[in-house]
């Protein structure tokens, strides 16, 4: 029978189980360890995609947790800890010889094994796989076979960051100028677009869309994630999902407003007012230094829309980042309520009033619904709620 179930496909590891640093910007306290735990008791999240599982420190304190009976490998693929699934990826950065820039993209694997072989082969193609998001030297479509003969699945990850990604410096024009469009399984909107915008690319046709957080502390699990239909959680039924097979599908898309993101207008790199693309220097400053939005860049790309019909975009921002929801008023509603999968989705406005005062109920339910007011963001800082 199938079932929902909420995914986060993009978690980074900050620290490993020896305390050294895996990705560097992300916080000490996000070990793999402490992600299972928020993801299951505090996010309620169902299914997780932790991605530098290429770390063999990382892979190592996987094997104990297993080997200590806290978690088991599914043989459809993927390790379930209580009521989480975790799936192992790799971000890998790319930048051969047809890429104008630099981009990034997510490898998973079904098993630790599989995982573990992809680690010997990077080793051989990579200066240091102990740490996230490394360059890989060789082609992109190099990448992508690997992952193909080894029952992986490729996404390319934040499509429209203006940097390391795959519209923002990857390709002039097109995809197909670094990728073989046939190897891609999925695409990752990232933090500065959404639906709407990645619709008026013809060529993105084809593809599922995600959406994930690209976590770098435990507060940022689940600012972006999706609703899926499957009839378990493990990697096999994932795949399918991302392929739109047999009823397995994305439900709903849950993330930032475009709005919100970092990159999303055009701006002055220097004072960070908005400013026109086609301007040589700032008005308000007179800066030289002018940083292009998401929002300018898919208009520069802009082909043919789109007829795929697809799920909702519904808006939303993490549970703590919501005015008026500050650690006390955090604490209450995890403990009336024990996850902010619940509180978003699940728990009726009465149950909310009797919990936190009216206007964050209120909050709530705007951000339920998708109709919070945001200020845009722009060069690096994002945006915010009014």
């Amino acid at each position: 029978m199938i079932d929902t179930f909420f995914v986060d496909l993009h978690i980074h590891i900050g620290r490993d189980w020896n305390g050294k640093p895996v990705k560097i910007t992300g916080s000490k306290s996000l070990t793999l360890s402490n992600i299972l735990e928020e993801a299951t008791n505090r996010k309620g999240l169902d299914m997780v995609g932790v991605i530098d599982a290429q770390a063999p420190a990382v892979q190592e304190e996987m094997i104990d947790l297993i080997d200590r009976g806290q978690a088991h490998e599914l043989k459809e693929g993927g390790i379930r800890y209580e009521d989480t699934v975790l799936l192992l990826g790799s971000e890998i950065e790319v930048y051969d010889a047809a890429c104008s820039g630099p981009i990034h993209v997510l490898c998973f694997f079904p098993t630790v094994n599989r995982m573990r072989a992809f680690t010997t082969w990077l080793s051989q193609k990579m200066k240091n796989v102990n740490l996230s998001s490394q360059r890989f030297y060789g082609t992109a479509r190099e990448l992508q076979q690997y992952v193909k003969e080894h029952e992986g699945i490729f996404i390319p990850a934040h499509v429209f960051t203006p940097f390391k990604s795959l519209y923002g410096k990857g390709v002039k024009e097109t995809l197909r100028e670094v990728l073989d469009p046939d190897k891609i399984d999925a695409v990752e909107l990232g933090l500065s677009a959404d639906t709407g915008m990645a619709d008026l690319i013809g060529e993105l046709e084809p593809y599922t869309y995600v959406t994930n957080s690209d976590a770098h502390s435990l507060g940022k699990l689940a600012r972006e994630y999706q609703q899926m239909a499957l009839k378990a959680l493990n990697f096999e039924e994932l795949q399918m999902a991302l392929h739109n097979q047999q009823g397995r599908k994305v439900l709903t898309n849950y993330g930032m407003s475009p709005a919100m993101g970092k990159y999303h207008q055009t701006v002055c790199a220097k004072c960070l007012s908005p400013a026109k693309l086609s301007a040589s220097h700032c008005e308000a400053c007179g800066s030289e230094k002018i940083v292009k939005g998401v929002k300018d860049r898919v208009q520069e790309l802009k082909s043919s829309t789109q007829k795929k019909e697809r799920p909702p975009y519904i808006y939303q921002v993490p549970l703590s980042s919501l005015p008026g929801v500050g650690t006390r008023t955090y604490e209450k509603l995890m403990e009336a309520f024990s996850t902010e999968m619940a509180v978003i989705h699940e728990v009726s406005r009465e149950e909310l009033r009797a919990v936190i005062p009216e206007q964050v109920v209120e909050r709530i339910i705007a951000m339920r619904k998708g109709t919070l007011t945001i200020q845009a963001g722009g060069g690096g800082h994002y945006g915010r709620i009014q």
